[in-house]
C-alpha cells in the first residue's frame, strides 16, 4: 500500500540559492515583509513571519554572482506564500507595486486569489490567500472546480 502523507502535513520552508544575499534580503524582507531571524555572515540568512525560526532560507554557497537558472529546465517553478486574508494580500500587493516590481500575472482560482511575480534572481513567487473551504467552487457531484479567472487588483489594493 503506498504511503499517504497525514492531512495536517505542511510545507515548512523554502531554501533558495541566490546570487546576491543583500539584494535577496531586501526583497524578501523589505518588500514582502519577512523578518530577518538569523544570518550566517555574508553567505546565508533566514527570514520568517510571526517569530517562527524561518520560512525562507537564502544562501550563496553555490550561487554567488550567478545568473538566473535557464528557462525551460527542471527546478523550482515558484514558491508560494499564503497570507491570512484578503486585507493582508492587498497589503503585500501594495508593497510590491510601490517597489516597482512587475507582476507576471494574477488570478482568481475560485479556491484562492493569487499574484505572481519574480524575485531578484528570477525565482517565481506566488502571493495568495485561500477562500474558506465552504466557498470553494464545486460541480454537481461535489468535486472541486478550480478556475483561472481575472483578479481585480484595484479592488484588492482598495481593501488593503
Amino acid at each position: 500500500m503506498p504511503y499517504t502523507a497525514p492531512a495536517d502535513t505542511r510545507v515548512g520552508h523554502v531554501h533558495l540559492r541566490v546570487s546576491d544575499l543583500e539584494r535577496a534580503i531586501d526583497f524578501y524582507s523589505g518588500v514582502l515583509g519577512f523578518a530577518l531571524t538569523q544570518r550566517y555572515g555574508a553567505q546565508a540568512a533566514f527570514l520568517s513571519a510571526g517569530g517562527y525560526h524561518h520560512h525562507i532560507g537564502l544562501n550563496t554557497w553555490e550561487s554567488l554572482g550567478a545568473g538566473p537558472a535557464p528557462a525551460g529546465h527542471p527546478g523550482l517553478y515558484h514558491s508560494a506564500f499564503l497570507y491570512p486574508d484578503r486585507k493582508a494580500l492587498g497589503g503585500v500587493l501594495r508593497s510590491v507595486v510601490e517597489a516597482g516590481i512587475p507582476l507576471d500575472g494574477a488570478a482568481d482560482h475560485g479556491v484562492s486569489e493569487a499574484i505572481y511575480l519574480r524575485d531578484p534572481d528570477g525565482n517565481g513567487v506566488e502571493l495568495y490567500r485561500d477562500r474558506p473551504e465552504a466557498e470553494w467552487p464545486r460541480d454537481a457531484a461535489g468535486a472541486l472546480r478550480m478556475v483561472n479567472a481575472p483578479l481585480d487588483l484595484q479592488a484588492l489594493l482598495d481593501e488593503a
